[in-house]
């Protein structure tokens, strides 16, 4: 595992080629395996071992959520890849063993298990990997700082993508965008949460989860939600910064970027049908 050339020199690459108008928007929710899904979103009859072709045929991205909480098969990675479509991402919870503890720096064998572990058999398929912090885990610069440098920006020859999720509001601070940016780490923008929300861009592309649905909206969320999250959507990968999120720095425009906005938490029955109104919203 190496880190590229930008990686080093702190500039970030860009998630799209050369005169793109717009990056790519990959929609969906956490996990596939979840019982109440089935009748709202999978047929009756589905048999189990059909549900991730279902839901990939529906959905963009998946989030793999199985990862935060310990290692997984290399063949089961090789059969997401298989049953899903082509042009079809996952995006990976890293293990909760390389951030949930005191001294970041010390989480380097972790990260070397979990990039070693099989995750590298999902291919072209393998999207960001999110590195999820405990929402009790304050900002420490020098420390933090010595945690993205283990982050590899490729394994094997292929390129890889990370996003920190800090749920503290000591992140919210210009030092935290500097070393991210520095990094081309992305961070996660949560949305409709009760953690604080930190919208700034600072790598080639953009990772949101929005938490809100409710069971009283058949969408999982009212239509006016829809299409403002729609529209979000559709500003980051048009390299805009949409109105009415917090920021630490100025808002500003940038270049086109790749977008992975994931349904997640709030009340989960409604996750896949919110996914895929917003899919339809944004073409």
């Amino acid at each position: 595992m190496t880190r590229t050339k930008a990686a080093r020199s702190g500039k970030a690459e860009t998630g799209t080629s050369p005169g793109a108008k717009a990056g790519r928007i990959r929609i969906g929710v956490g996990g596939w395996t979840f019982e109440p899904w089935r009748g709202p979103f999978y047929p009756d009859k589905l048999p189990q071992k059909q549900e991730l072709g279902y839901a990939s045929r529906h959905l963009t991205s998946i989030e793999i959520n199985g990862t935060y909480y310990g290692s997984q098969k290399p063949e089961s990675f090789a059969r997401w890849h298989d049953e899903t479509p082509d042009d079809f991402v996952f995006s990976l919870k890293a293990p909760r063993f390389a951030t949930n503890r005191k001294v970041l720096a010390e989480a380097g064998p972790t990260i070397e298990r979990f990039l070693t572990g099989g995750v590298l058999m999902l291919k072209d398929k393998l999207g960001p990997i999110n590195w999820q912090f405990m929402a009790t885990k304050a900002f420490d610069p020098a420390d933090f700082e010595a945690f993205l440098k283990l982050l590899p920006a490729s394994a094997e020859g292929r390129s890889l993508r990370h996003v920190v999720e800090v749920r503290h509001e000591s992140f919210k601070c210009d030092d935290f965008i500097a070393l991210t940016r520095t990094h081309g780490v992305a961070i996660v923008i949560a949305g409709d949460s009760k953690f604080p929300q930190i919208a700034d861009p600072t790598a080639a592309f953009v990772y949101a989860r929005i938490m809100g649905t409710a069971e009283d909206e058949p969408q999982g969320y009212p239509a006016e939600a829809l299409d403002r999250w729609a529209a979000r959507a559709k500003a980051w990968a048009a390299g805009q910064a949409p109105e009415g999120l917090d920021y630490v720095g100025k808002p500003h425009t940038d270049k086109a970027r790749d977008v992975y906005l994931y349904v997640i938490s709030g009340h989960k029955v409604r996750n896949p049908a919110a996914a895929m109104a917003l899919i339809e919203r944004v073409g």
